[in-house]
């Protein structure tokens, strides 16, 4: 589990560059990522595009901000613990925001229709607590998507993405924003952190159901769907 100071601390630093700093170290393949996971909100909500949509750890807005996008007549809202980044994201156009600790999120149970957290999930302190955090403002039969990295399962492509995590990306990163320190400490919370069916198994530990998992570009990232029970 995380450090959820030195994580509120490290994204606080880094919000002004944090979006740039991201679609570099992508090379903006994490662009297409957040589509495919608005394109999946909006097909759950249907034609009319009507409903409410949560977005936990949204950071600077990114995923929230599609989704807006996407599905106009739905009310997006995001939320997160560190203000500077949901700044970041109003200023940018995000309507909705809260600042909020998404293991005790200020609203009622079963109040959404549609709950996402993209790159986030990792970086609780207790992800289990998170999910079933998530499941209790999901209405029943409510859509969860959680989108993060994953690591290659085998062969040259995970060698070659394991040395990009831990020797170049935090070269890189640390160059634009000053904080190689955040992005080493990134690279190891995506070793640590659970994918596959071990995160399916989790999920549908925390009151969820029919569960899957996507991988994407190869498997250095991964979308997980589950309704709520």
């Amino acid at each position: 589990m995380q450090d959820p100071e030195y994580v509120k601390g490290a994204f606080a630093d880094i919000a002004e560059r944090y979006v740039v700093t991201n679609h570099v170290l992508s090379l903006g393949i994490d662009i297409l990522w957040r589509r495919r996971v608005a394109r999946m909100v909006s097909d759950f909500l249907g034609e009319a595009g009507e409903g409410r949509v949560l977005d936990v750890a949204t950071g600077t807005g990114d995923l929230a901000l599609e989704i807006q996008k996407r599905c106009p007549a739905a009310e997006v809202v995001g939320t997160d613990f560190c203000e500077p980044m949901l700044e970041q994201a109003r200023r940018r156009g995000l309507g909705q925001t809260v600042v909020a600790d998404a293991l005790d999120l200020p609203f009622a149970d079963g109040e959404f229709d549609v709950l996402t957290v993209a790159f986030g999930l990792r970086n609780m302190a207790d992800w289990a607590a998170g999910l079933r955090e998530m499941a209790r403002v999901l209405r029943a039969g409510g859509l969860l998507l959680v989108l993060d990295f994953s690591l290659p399962q085998r062969g040259l492509r995970r060698k070659f993405y394991r040395t990009y995590l831990h020797q170049v990306l935090p070269r890189v990163a640390g160059a634009m924003t000053g904080k190689r320190d955040a992005y080493e400490y990134l690279a190891g919370t995506i070793e640590s952190f659970p994918s596959g069916e071990a995160m399916c198994e989790l999920i549908g530990r925390c009151g969820f159901e029919a569960t899957g998992c996507r991988t994407l570009s190869g498997g250095i990232a991964s979308v997980y769907r589950a309704q709520c029970c």
